[in-house]
């Protein structure tokens, strides 16, 4: 006859079970973070790409940048029909525009999209989900070790040492 498992025991195996089955997706929120953290100041893995576009002619700056999808499109300067902007140009008359970008590979930019997933996008369903399972095993941690143990102690005082040390960095922020 099979015995009953109790809750702690059911914890620990969803605990476990669900641990294991996000470790992918955490290596990817990892590098992908990583990533992100460096994505203004350094060229670190990303390659330079020249674009050549052919839109509207005698675009003003506003229009220009949704066009380009840029988002803070700001123009330096102009002479003639040549609108100069930062890593390229634009010709009004012919409305070819020249730009460089730096992109990271495209594995790694999937990963980065991934990370980024907003509202809007039908990815940001696994973000979400990603966050409700990272939430739930860290509540479920409490219920490794029974009531009444050294280690549960000792698992309480670390997750208060966390959390205090996670207001103190947002109090620095």
């Amino acid at each position: 006859m099979k015995k009953a498992r109790s809750f702690n025991q059911k914890m620990r195996f969803l605990h476990r079970d669900i641990g294991y089955f996000l470790i992918g997706y955490v290596i990817i929120y990892v590098i992908s973070g990583l990533l992100l953290i460096y994505r203004k100041d350094t060229g670190f893995l990303k390659s330079t790409i020249t674009t050549e576009k052919k839109i509207d002619k005698n675009l003003n700056e506003e229009d220009l940048g949704r066009a380009l999808h840029f988002k803070r499109l700001k123009i330096d300067k102009t002479e003639g029909n040549i609108m100069y902007f930062r890593d390229g140009t634009y010709n009004k008359e012919t409305g070819i525009a020249k730009y460089t970008e730096e992109e990271l590979p495209s594995f790694l930019g999937k990963m980065v999209e991934l990370h980024k997933a907003s509202s809007g996008n039908v990815l940001h369903i696994f973000s979400v989900i990603f966050s409700i399972l990272l939430a739930f095993l860290a509540i479920s941690s409490f219920w490794m070790f029974n009531k009444g143990t050294k280690l549960r102690r000792r698992g309480l005082y670390v997750a208060g040492a966390g959390i205090a040390f996670s207001i103190i960095l947002l109090l620095l922020i």
